[in-house]
């Protein structure tokens, strides 16, 4: 099942878009990749989870410890694989980031269900779960091993120009896009779906979809910064 969980009137006027348009958005709307039609896959779902902070609007993202032996250091909403005794999608979403983040799942309301997007790199087929955080709690990184820091990022941050752009990966025919927000570098299928939702959702602004970024380098340059390391300037 995909769409609305709740009626759009019962979520605050900026996230109603998003609400109302989950009926009617499809898998090829965040991907050109199909869920496999046999079994060779693993459920998953994480949590979209949009909340109002002091700047407004935001979203709830964490970033791997750097340890991992997949995906290490990069920036993720909270999710993870399904187990048995989850409720299904949303059940999955709401353990996982309670695992991860600490976050209290009764003050959470799961608003609407996209549809399933299969990750070919993890074999993983993910349903993201929009949802708004009607009383937030304090999160935190659970457990240091798996979760470096957790972050409530504005979506007036996300959506300036300025801290937007593409990154691509030589040889692999690959373009997707980015944000460096926050002491957060953003990227892959996070990135990919974070900016389709900004874009359903209307907050979306003009940025320069030209500025296209080796992506070893600007992984790089952003380390840099948030090492206060000085970055070399381009020739």
């Amino acid at each position: 099942m995909t769409g609305p969980l709740v009626d759009p009137e019962a979520v605050p006027s900026w996230l109603q878009p998003l609400v109302k348009i989950s009926r009617d958005v499809g898998a090829e709307t965040f991907s050109r990749f199909s869920v496999p039609p046999d079994a060779s896959y693993r459920p998953a779902s994480v949590l979209m989870l949009f909340g109002e902070g002091p700047e407004g609007p935001d979203v709830l993202l964490q970033r791997r410890a750097d340890t991992l032996g997949s995906h290490a250091g990069q920036v993720a909403f909270p999710g993870g694989g399904a187990e048995p005794g989850d409720d299904g999608p949303v059940g999955t979403a709401l353990r996982e980031a309670e695992e991860e983040t600490g976050v209290e799942p009764s003050g959470v309301l799961p608003v609407a269900i996209f549809p399933e997007l299969f990750v070919p790199v993890s074999g993983f087929a993910v349903t993201p779960v929009l949802a708004y955080w009607r009383t937030p709690s304090p999160v935190h990184a659970v457990d240091p091993g798996e979760t470096a820091a957790v972050a409530r990022v504005p979506i007036a941050e996300l959506t300036d120009p300025a801290n937007r752009f593409q990154v691509k990966r030589e040889g692999f025919g690959w373009k997707g896009p980015a944000f460096d927000v926050g002491g957060l570098f953003v990227w892959g299928f996070t990135g990919g779906l974070l900016a389709m939702t900004l874009s359903l959702g209307g907050w979306e602004r003009e940025w320069d979809h030209g500025d296209v970024r080796d992506l070893d380098v600007a992984l790089a340059e952003h380390q840099a910064r948030v090492d206060g390391r000085q970055v070399p300037e381009k020739e």
